[in-house]
């Protein structure tokens, strides 16, 4: 049985969160605004099935997700190739490093 992602998460710390929404080319006044208001992510999980929103802008992806272990590894299509994700569960935190390839940049939560 896969790891239970289903919540509301609450980010405590966005580490290179404005970095990383400058390299996605995120406009300048929603890069500020989420950088103060630390965007959560809500997930509801069916199963291998997951619905994740973040609420940062409306942008949609294509995602693929795999499991290693209790960890999510993604890969996502869109406006950025090859952006993604690692994301695990340690008690009642949920942590997650976001990559993007080109940029070499890191973002931990």
């Amino acid at each position: 049985m896969p790891a239970d992602f289903n919540g509301y998460w609450k980010m405590l710390s966005n580490d290179n969160f404005e970095e990383y929404m400058k390299a996605l080319d995120v406009n300048v006044a929603v890069r500020k605004i989420a950088s103060l208001l630390k965007p959560d992510k809500e997930i509801i999980q069916d199963g291998d099935h997951m619905i994740i929103k973040t609420g940062l802008d409306d942008r949609k992806c294509m995602t693929c997700v795999t499991w290693d272990g209790d960890k999510l590894l993604c890969v996502q299509k869109g406006e950025k190739e090859g952006r993604g994700w690692t994301q695990w569960i340690e008690g009642d935190e949920m942590h997650l490093v976001v990559k993007l390839p080109d940029s070499k940049l890191e973002l931990q939560t």
